[in-house]
């Protein structure tokens, strides 16, 4: 859904108000042309990007990254996604649906991403919500992935269990618990992702980052640099693994492209699509199917004609 634009503060940019101005992105930007050519090469070079997903949704996280134009693979056992490593563009990680293996698997894994210097995105879904979840999380900040994608509430929470401070004119990253659905708002987390940004930078193996920020205006961040997308249909809120599968897609767009440009084009990809879908669907069930159908259709130009709102 769309917000009012420009987005805009009375406050200068600042790492511990994360507060910036913004507005829309000229037509003619370099960014538009790499988000175009990221788009185009995830068809043309169909990346593999496996998952440890979320088994509830592990089904729509497959076929929304084949739609997007990637290929998919999916394992819950470590010395298959090691291997599977080898061979894959990038990974993709989420901690949704969790089994008491996984608080020792998923830190493993994430070891092995970062000796490997591995690309891989990381949800964490419901961060803040019980001890084992906590626990995983807190471990992935010694092996931090290069995207991490979330909604506000799950930005702030792990803020809050990684421990990274805002500075002394801000009250910090909060471990605000809030389930699987966000109690905060986009403007809210915009400091968290953009202090997250720069932690997953400095303390990553690649030192290359992005945080994305999905909700009614999305933020795309490199922790200097940051993208507000408005769009998207509000139909995506009532099917599960909505943000599961754009993790996914972001691992493909990933295997392709720089960190923030990935982040960028998919969740891009993800609004205009949605838009489609929602158009002609008469409910989640036939949405979720729409939804499919317009990711496969929606092009590379389109998608980088978007509206995207930049900072200053």
């Amino acid at each position: 859904m769309t917000e009012s634009l420009p987005i805009t503060s009375s406050k200068a940019a600042s790492p511990s108000s994360g507060r910036q101005a913004f507005r829309p992105m000229s037509p003619d930007s370099p960014i538009r042309e790499r988000i175009r050519e990221a788009c185009a090469m995830v068809r043309q070079k169909t990346p593999l990007a496996q998952s440890f997903t979320n088994f509830v949704t592990m089904n729509l996280v497959a076929n929304a990254q084949l739609a997007a134009g990637g290929s998919a693979a999916m394992s819950f056992l470590p010395d298959d996604i090691v291997d599977i490593d080898d061979i894959s563009g990038a990974s993709y990680i989420n901690v949704g649906t969790l089994l008491p293996s996984y608080r020792e698997t998923l830190e493993k894994i994430a070891q092995v991403f970062f000796e490997r210097q591995s690309l891989w995105v990381l949800d964490p879904v419901a961060a803040g919500l019980g001890a084992t979840r906590t626990a995983i999380l807190r471990s992935f900040a010694n092996y931090p992935p290069t995207i991490v994608r979330a909604n506000a509430s799950e930005t702030i929470a792990l803020c809050g269990i990684w421990g990274i401070s805002l500075g002394p004119d801000s009250h910090g990253g909060m471990n605000r618990p809030a389930g699987v659905e966000t109690v905060d708002d986009v403007d809210s987390a915009m400091p968290y992702a953009i202090a997250l940004a720069r932690y997953l930078r400095a303390h990553n193996s690649t030192h290359t980052a992005a945080v994305a920020v999905s909700g009614e205006c999305d933020l795309i961040t490199d922790g200097e640099r940051s993208f507000r997308l408005p769009g998207g249909d509000a139909m995506m809120t009532k099917i599960t693994g909505a943000g599961c599968s754009l993790g996914g897609v972001t691992a493909s767009y990933l295997a392709v492209s720089d960190p923030l440009i990935a982040a960028t084009a998919a969740s891009l990809h993800y609004n205009r699509a949605s838009e489609k879908a929602g158009a002609v669907a008469k409910g989640p069930g036939s949405f979720q199917a729409e939804f499919l159908d317009a990711l496969w259709q929606t092009q590379p130009d389109e998608i980088c004609a978007s509206d995207i709102i930049e900072s200053r």
